[in-house]
């Protein structure tokens, strides 16, 4: 589903010269799996999801969505994700039962199709009693699956979470993670990307660690565990981070 290849991105800034957001970044993930980006803030996952989702070019490598390249087919690779994360907007004048048809004409859905399409993401994520209420008027919780089912509503065969509880209180990214199962179950393949290991522990099949544009390592917990003689996530995440100070601190004095 998503073939990612030798990724780069970089900024400048005046400052500080040429900013590596991404480097070097390669992973593939498969339909039924959710695949965990990790790492703290600025570790470049935000970077990468947004050239997977084609809001950025990427300076050099490849990635492709269900078959499209982001680059040279970004209309395609578009119509293949849903995205959601902690500051996607919603409009303070529309209804939840709006937006969601709004978006969902954007990807093309007609009349009697679309309805259909909402009364169905509506009733699977318990929405049926916000559908009349203004985004001004909504809690956290409610704009959180709002945004889940624009993000459904055109039945993309990939979703991307990125920092998608961040600023929720337990109960609201208890409900979002179960959502995330769920869709794991119905055959989607998913890119989650957070901070918070216990997270990766519930929900990710694989995990990419993330960290100043680096992938530091990849693979399941167990392969992970089992590579760097570990069996806590949060010891093996510094652990490897260490390393990779040290190593930079090594090449910079050489």
């Amino acid at each position: 589903m998503i073939q990612v290849r030798n990724l780069t991105k970089s900024y400048s800034d005046i400052k500080q010269g040429n900013i590596v957001a991404v480097n070097n970044l390669s992973f593939d993930a498969f339909e039924g799996q959710v695949y965990g980006l990790l790492g703290p803030n600025g570790a470049g996952k935000t970077t990468a999801l947004r050239v997977l989702s084609t809001v950025l070019r990427p300076d050099s490598g490849t990635a492709t969505i269900n078959g499209h390249d982001v680059v040279t087919q970004p209309t395609l690779a578009r119509y293949q994700i849903g995205f959601v994360s902690a500051n996607t907007a919603i409009y303070d004048r529309m209804t939840a039962w709006e937006l969601v048809e709004y978006f969902g004409q954007l990807y093309g859905l007609k009349d009697e199709k679309l309805k259909e399409r909402m009364e169905f993401i509506f009733s699977r994520l318990k929405m049926n009693d916000i559908r009349d209420v203004l985004g001004v008027k909504m809690s956290t919780g409610m704009k959180q699956k709002t945004s889940i089912a624009r993000a459904l509503v055109h039945d993309p065969p990939v979703l991307v979470f990125d920092e998608a509880t961040s600023g929720l209180d337990v109960l609201v990214s208890r409900t979002l993670l179960t959502i995330v199962s769920q869709l794991r179950e119905q055959g989607k393949c998913i890119v989650f990307s957070t901070h918070i290991m216990r997270e990766v522990e519930r929900l990710c099949d694989r995990i990419a660690i993330m960290y100043r544009g680096n992938m530091l390592d990849e693979g399941s917990l167990d392969e992970l565990y089992n590579r760097h003689d570990q069996t806590d996530l949060e010891e093996m995440f510094f652990t490897l981070i260490s390393r990779h100070e040290q190593k930079t601190r090594l090449a910079k004095a050489n």
